[in-house]
């Protein structure tokens, strides 16, 4: 089974402009294992993007 990475998973983010549940579910997944400093990076650069509202986070916008 390929493991997914931080990394991919924030590169589909800014590709998309928005980060889905699952994504984020992922993400929570993956930030309790051991992780590389380039998935670091990656998720340091993603949370700098939801901020300045470049990337939208799906469990944040309005149901309807």
């Amino acid at each position: 089974m390929i493991m997914a990475l931080i990394r991919n998973i924030v590169q589909q983010a800014l590709t998309n402009g928005c980060l889905s549940v699952e994504a984020e579910e992922q993400l929570r997944r993956l930030l309790r294992t051991k992780y590389d400093s380039e998935d670091l990076k990656a998720f340091l650069k993603l949370q700098s993007s939801v901020m300045d509202g470049c990337i939208l986070q799906e469990s944040r916008e309005p149901k309807g």
